[in-house]
């Protein structure tokens, strides 16, 4: 029996030996073979030890999607760094924080971000280097002296990826190579994923359904992706009716673009051998009207930044509506008593743990938070809530911890609550998520001023300055009191019931 690979870039370095002039990624009509990729990784890698990159150090990737982003990300690690994957929607306070938490030390971005990052960069000491996409990589791809790359070891740290906490404080996933690998190789397990598929890949790759899923799978398998810099429901239409693809990966509010899109069009897409759905919850009924328009089944699946993969429906039997399946092979889920920890009977409702090896190492220079979400025996507390079924399948019913999921992208309350309470004439505020059939939830900011002009428009605009699109209020309701208990706390149920309440009349 063949030795699974240790890291996603020894699986890719094999199968870029094994087959060199297969297709890795078509890209805007340009093809990558294995070989071309593997030549810019490898060439990556010798600049960043030209430059000066020590082992461990962290270099982001703060750009759109491109092959030169996945050739860094190979590159970063066959030269023994770190990466940090940023999201491409942060500003200048998202990426202070994250840049200074994780001491990166080169950056590499492109034009249309370089601006955002220019605002932020004289307060990064650390930060040494910003290498832009085009003549400047080119330049800085010409210093690649004569370095041999080194393939990772399975305990090397090969990625830092930020996800916030309910404070709004951005914590450091310390993601190991072994992490990566035996996630990468569950998933082409439980989705049949061969060096026979190609994908079409238009989430992000700075988020973990993108790249650690999407990308990752791909190289593990031998397998081929088109890629495109976004999702854009016209261009993915016809991407499938093309009929190259044999899998599509979105979240949902892709999903719903996709039979809105439908409706104006006469043509239907052929099968696909496989559609996946996640990062936010499913409607039960978009999942029947898709399977109703295109003939598929959606396979939903459960997953988060500290442990990439956790659970899925099948690929070979029931994709049950509103369930996120069974844990990924090699991997363990239970569901506990909130308080006691203890393990709960099929049916009740507690919160979700994780174990096995896709688990990450803890978050990066915070012990404490790390000993928080880990027992004696591994598990890891997701903050989820949930439930399994009798027959194992497990349904996520809330989140412990008042996240916000709009169009797939995590929303932290608390983050946006901060900001706002430091505006001129906001006296109290309380942000939650309310249904929305496009975006799943869409987030809305209800605020307490104490003056009466202050507007809506104003507030928006507030927060276009330093939040991320998807984390701005969609709505401004202005009321005269918010909700609390006896110690003072705002209940925020009760916030979110009367706004659906004032929705409805």
């Amino acid at each position: 029996m063949a030795k699974s690979p240790a890291s996603i870039v020894e699986a890719f370095v094999v199968n870029a030996k094994r087959a060199p002039e297969k297709t890795c990624l078509l890209f805007e009509g340009e093809r990558w073979t294995y070989e071309r990729l593997h030549r810019r990784a490898e060439t990556f890698a010798a600049a960043l030890k030209s430059w000066g990159l020590e082992p461990g150090e962290r270099v982001a990737l703060f750009l759109g999607n491109s092959p030169d982003l996945l050739a860094a990300y190979l590159g970063t690690h066959l030269a023994d760094g770190v990466v940090v994957p940023v999201n491409t929607q942060y500003r200048r306070g998202e990426l202070g924080h994250i840049f200074d938490d994780a001491g990166v030390r080169l950056c590499l971005t492109d034009c249309e971000r370089r601006p955002e990052l220019d605002r932020v960069r004289g307060d990064l000491p650390e930060l040494k280097a910003v290498v832009e996409v085009g003549e400047e990589l080119d330049d800085f791809l010409k210093g690649a002296g004569n370095h041999e790359p080194r393939l990772p070891d399975g305990e090397d740290l090969a990625v830092i990826a930020y996800t916030s906490g309910t404070t709004g404080r951005s914590k450091g996933a310390m993601l190991l190579h072994r992490n990566l690998a035996a996630n990468a190789e569950a998933v082409c397990d439980a989705w049949r994923w061969t060096a026979d598929d190609n994908l079409l890949l238009t989430l992000p790759l700075f988020h973990t359904h993108g790249l650690m899923v999407g990308a990752h799978g791909t190289f593990f398998s031998g397998a081929s992706a088109e890629l495109h810099r976004k999702f854009d429901a016209a261009g993915v239409y016809d991407a499938l009716l093309e009929g190259s693809a044999t899998m599509f990966f979105g979240v949902p509010t892709m999903y719903v673009r996709l039979l809105r899109e439908a409706r104006g069009r006469d043509e239907r897409p052929r099968s696909l051998r496989l559609y996946v759905s996640g990062s936010a919850a499913l409607s039960p009924q978009a999942f029947e009207e898709f399977e109703e328009v295109f003939g598929e089944r959606i396979l939903e699946r459960y997953g988060m930044t500290e442990t990439i993969m956790n659970t899925t429906n099948p690929y070979e039997g029931e994709r049950r509506p509103g369930t996120v399946g069974r844990p990924f092979p090699g991997q363990e889920a239970r569901v506990v008593d909130v308080r006691s920890r203890e393990p709960l009977p099929a049916g009740e409702v507690g919160e979700i743990e994780v174990r096995g090896p896709h688990v990450f190492k803890g978050y990066w220079k915070r012990p404490e938070a790390t000993e928080e979400v880990f027992d004696r025996d591994g598990w890891f507390r997701t903050g989820d809530l949930g439930s399994v079924s009798e027959d194992g399948y497990y349904t996520i019913s809330g989140r412990a911890k008042e996240l916000i999921i709009s169009g797939g992208y995590n929303v932290y309350p608390r983050e946006i609550e901060e900001l706002l309470e430091g505006y001129s004439g906001v006296s109290e505020v309380a942000v939650v998520g309310l249904p929305d059939e496009e975006y799943g939830e869409r987030v809305v900011a209800a605020i307490v001023r104490d003056n009466r002009d202050l507007t809506e428009a104003e507030i928006i605009d507030f927060c276009r300055q330093d939040l991320a699109g998807y984390k701005r209020p969609r709505e401004v309701v202005f009321v005269d009191e918010l909700p609390r208990n006896a110690l003072g706390k705002v209940q925020k149920h009760l916030v979110r019931d009367q706004l659906v309440d004032s929705e409805g009349e």
